[in-house]
């Protein structure tokens, strides 16, 4: 059969079930791709897929049987691979489709004065340089994470955050959950990452990316090495923003759920690029 017997014939079955068959595919693998950019799984799959694909022309070129056979038959293995390699990625995803995406007026609340009160104290933690994470818990939630610190369920207050932060407290080293407008919790241990970081960016961070891999938390990160302030939501991370921008992101983020702009560098994408490519 000639190519534009082949093409006729493939261009013959497509109909309007196809095309939206396809379309469906598309958009599915390019909302995954979406998720999994920054992290250290983009990495794994781009090395994988090379691998996978360098494998493939080689035996079809030389008409290696072996490794034919083995390509042919390792769908079974390669998928429970990619549920071992890609676990934390698949459980973020599986968690995205759990939320409804919408609430009742009633129990949406107003976050301005949550973001407010928590900008300012962050704001006055770094010039005093303080080290902070204040997390603000959403619709994901966080009582395992709540489970390991303190409860306080305490009005919260800028005044509040800064004697929580104050350096040789007991509460200090952790961090502090929100809820609306209370502080549910204090001195909280937050899962580290294991994504590539900045190499300047210290442990605070690598906590606030790594609640933020597994749930839809937000997370100020607040510097004492630095005396800056940075943004950590859907695994990604943004260093060296001072009060305003804090606040601009905090507001977008809870008005419009839509993260950090994937146009913008993040620390994670950052750490794999070189050198002279970092953001100061």
């Amino acid at each position: 059969m000639q190519v534009p017997d082949v093409a006729r014939d493939v261009f013959e079955r497509i109909d309007g079930v196809a095309v939206l068959d396809i379309l469906l595919i598309s958009l599915a693998i390019y909302w995954l791709l979406l998720l999994l950019r920054g992290t250290s799984a983009w990495t794994v799959l781009r090395g994988v897929s090379l691998l996978l694909v360098g494998a493939f022309l080689l035996a079809r070129f030389f008409d290696l049987q072996v490794v034919n056979w083995m390509l042919e038959n390792m769908v079974t293995g390669l998928v429970i691979g990619v549920i071992v390699v890609f676990q934390p990625e698949i459980r973020r995803v599986l968690d995205r489709l759990g939320r409804t995406g919408w609430q009742l007026a009633l129990v949406r609340q107003d976050h301005e004065y949550t973001v407010d009160v928590a900008v300012r104290a962050a704001a006055r933690l770094a010039r005093q340089r303080y080290g902070a994470l204040i997390v603000f818990e959403r619709e994901t939630g966080l009582q395992e994470v709540i489970d390991t610190g303190v409860e306080l369920n305490a009005e919260l207050s800028a005044e509040l955050l800064g004697s929580i932060f104050m350096p040789n407290t007991p509460l200090h080293d952790g961090a502090a959950i929100v809820r609306g407008d209370q502080v549910i919790a204090a001195g909280c241990t937050l899962p580290l990452t294991d994504s590539a970081l900045q190499p300047d960016l210290g442990m605070r961070h690598r906590a606030g990316v790594g609640l933020t891999e597994g749930t839809d938390a937000i997370v100020i990160v607040v510097s004492e090495e630095r005396g800056s302030m940075g943004l950590a939501a859907q695994g990604r991370m943004r260093t060296n923003l001072d009060e305003a921008e804090v606040r601009t992101r905090l507001r977008r983020m809870f008005q419009l759920a839509d993260g950090l702009r994937d146009t913008e560098p993040s620390a994670t994408a950052a750490a794999e690029a070189s050198p002279e490519q970092q953001a100061p």
